[in-house]
């Protein structure tokens, strides 16, 4: 009998990597970044930064992991694996967030930086002793930065109250070197429309789309900035990742379902289902 031969292998997707803090309720954090990873057709690994115990009602704990643990994760995946793309969420403290920045800057790929102050909840998950540092380090080395308007705040002072207030914070944003800021205009009073700006300094892209009633939006900002980093790893230039990025989590916020008795999660998997 004549062996067959073997299979030829599968194509090995695009790879992103995700430093984050785990979220228990698993709608945002660690969790909501894979699973956005998996929905884009991208493969999706993991540094863990933090431990929370978290529900639909806020955050009860935060426990982060030591530097080491933090720098042995990085350096297992990208010395053996690789990367194509890196996002960035909870950090929690400077030490932390000097210690990723440092990772970062020695690795030639991109990366998306979330900024993360404060839970969907309002609860704190950024040390105030680490606010200089994601200025003077962290931002430097992102691609894309992608902060709220309470992160913006928190960051540069620019409270943004209409539209028109985007392009001070983005400049603001810019200003510590990231090479594109977008700013995300959900929290606005904008009506009908979720505005968010996209701006290198030189060009300018203003993203609308419908605002859908729905109260259960925990880890937009996680799942955008895990989309944008999907998209930039697939080779997708910086305007079109972010453009592919908010098409996806409006689809997911649409979809956004009740879970415990508080505010729930987007749906990663809304692609699936519709």
């Amino acid at each position: 009998m004549t062996a067959r031969p073997p299979a030829a292998s599968a194509a090995v997707p695009p790879l992103v990597l995700t430093v984050a803090g785990s979220d228990s309720g698993g709608g945002a954090g660690i969790q909501a970044d894979l699973k956005t990873m998996l929905a884009l057709g991208v493969h999706g690994m993991s540094v863990l930064t933090a431990v929370t115990a978290q529900n639909s009602r806020g955050v009860q704990g935060a426990w982060e992991l030591p530097e080491e643990a933090v720098r042995a994760q990085y350096r297992a995946v990208v010395d053996d694996i690789g990367v194509q793309a890196v996002k960035t969420g909870m950090l929690a403290s400077a030490a932390l967030v000097e210690t990723v920045a440092e990772l970062l800057a020695g690795t030639p790929a991109p990366v998306v930086v979330d900024p993360v102050g404060v839970s969907k909840h309002g609860d704190s998950l950024l040390a105030a002793s680490a606010l200089e540092s994601v200025r003077t380090k962290l931002l430097p080395v992102a691609t894309v930065a992608t902060p709220n308007l309470d992160e913006v705040a928190q960051l540069t002072g620019v409270h943004v109250v209409y539209e028109s207030d985007m392009r001070v914070a983005a400049e603001a944003i810019l200003a510590y070197g990231a090479r594109w800021a977008l700013i995300k205009g959900g929290h606005l009073p904008t009506g009908q429309e979720a505005v968010d700006l996209l701006t290198d300094g030189t060009e300018e892209h203003w993203l609308r789309a419908p605002r859908h009633d729905n109260r259960h939006t925990h880890g937009t900002g996680c799942t955008l900035a895990s989309a944008v980093a999907s998209g930039l790893a697939k080779g997708l230039a910086v305007p079109e990742a972010v453009r592919e990025a908010k098409e996806y989590v409006t689809g997911a916020i649409a979809a956004g379902f009740a879970l415990g008795s508080g505010i729930g999660p987007v749906d990663h998997g809304w692609r699936f289902r519709a």
